[in-house]
């Protein structure tokens, strides 16, 4: 290592040697680095996993442009809307086709006692209302008779055999509100934050599961754009008739990215996951700060001596950046090695989407360098200031 850096930098390694020369220091410095990277890489994991898992329902959505309710935030909130829109819609021209969907929560007790809250859609199974590549033709025939439900083999902590019982061709059946529900099939979404599935069913038996929930009152309306119109076009159309203070219209992308940024700088859980983002640069910064701080202090008179010898400030700040350096690559390895095992824990554990991107990666290793090279900035400020015949 000291014959590369010798040769990268043209000079003797002194900031490599220094920290070497303490190794005591030198590892708690490392791992203080490396936790640092850990925490800041799993905050942005969960952070994306709360993105991803957001899309997932919009992006399983079989239409171009989402008709909702004026305050709706998600796709779990805002206000019923009269069904009535969705025939205004029907008859605006660039409209293919415009289904309703009907959205609740459910508490699904498994045998063991234990609850799993799920997200609950009601279709109309005589129209697509999900992508065929999510709900296939005939999974949907299957809902037509009362009680039958399809549900997503994503869902956290599913009692034991049931997704290879339904996968076999058999019908699994379990109590909820009253009713004796039986599973006839699967499909992928994905669990999120909100929720620990999805679980479809008719109209019709969404009704009979939720008796406060009214036919003419469906959360979303999911429109399709006809061949040779533009969505854009279609949806000033839209907002043209259908009145604002019960109605919003928007692409599905969007309402998916506003929904998005409303969890994320609004719900408490992208607050907290933003806030834990800082405390792991903060604790980089000091942690990095106090060990190059350390060693300037250790070493100030023999760093006076240059000075007075007549070497310029760069070439301390070259040491002190040396060693910030030394600490950033040395550090992120370790802590992006745990960071991916820890992914694939907790992934398989809660099921949420966390995946390793090169784009997340790069951007803690470049802030990594950036935090260390800050930390030694401010270490080197002491001996900007020392008078080498004070010192002596």
């Amino acid at each position: 290592m000291t014959r590369l850096l010798e040769r990268l930098l043209g000079r003797l390694p002194i900031g490599w040697l220094q920290l070497i020369h303490s190794p005591a220091r030198f590892t708690a410095a490392l791992i203080g680095v490396a936790f640092a990277n850990i925490l800041v890489l799993m905050q942005l994991g969960f952070l994306g996993a709360l993105t991803g898992s957001i899309r997932f329902p919009y992006d399983a959505m079989a239409g171009t442009i989402l008709i909702s309710g004026s305050d709706m935030n998600t796709l779990a909130d805002g206000s019923p809307l009269p069904r009535q829109r969705m025939f205004q819609a029907l008859a605006v021209d660039g409209v293919a086709r415009a289904v309703p969907l009907y959205s609740s929560r459910l508490d699904w007790k498994q045998p063991d006692g234990s609850l799993r809250t799920m997200e609950v859609y009601g279709v109309d199974p005589g129209v697509q209302t999900f992508r065929s590549s999510v709900i296939s033709p005939e999974q949907r025939e299957g809902l037509v008779n009362a009680d039958r439900v399809l549900l997503d083999a994503k869902t956290r902590n599913l009692p034991k055999g049931v997704a290879e019982q339904v996968a076999g061709g058999e019908r699994y059946s379990f109590e909820a509100r009253g009713h004796t529900l039986s599973v006839i099939g699967l499909f992928t979404i994905g669990g999120g934050f909100a929720a620990d599935g999805y679980m479809v069913t008719s109209d019709q038996t969404f009704l009979r599961l939720f008796p406060e929930r009214s036919a003419g009152a469906p959360n979303q309306i999911i429109v399709t754009v006809a061949p040779g119109f533009a969505a854009a076009d279609v949806i000033t159309r839209l907002k043209e008739i259908l009145p604002e203070y019960d109605t919003k219209v928007r692409s599905i992308d969007e309402a998916a990215q506003r929904d998005q940024t409303f969890q994320t700088t609004q719900r408490p859980v992208g607050l907290i996951l933003g806030f834990g983002m800082v405390i792991g640069v903060l604790v980089g910064i000091v942690i990095v700060y106090q060990v190059l701080s350390t060693d300037v202090a250790d070493h100030l008179k023999e760093y006076a001596t240059f000075k007075a010898i007549g070497y310029p400030q760069r070439f301390f700040l070259s040491i002190v950046f040396e060693e910030a350096l030394v600490l950033a690559l040395l550090g992120f390895m370790p802590g992006f090695t745990l960071s991916l095992g820890l992914y694939a824990l907790v992934g398989a554990k809660t099921g949420l989407p966390l995946a390793m991107t090169v784009s997340r990666a790069a951007l803690v290793f470049f802030g990594t360098l950036l935090l260390c090279s800050f930390s030694g900035a401010l270490a080197t400020r002491k001996l900007a200031r020392a008078n080498p015949a004070d010192l002596f």
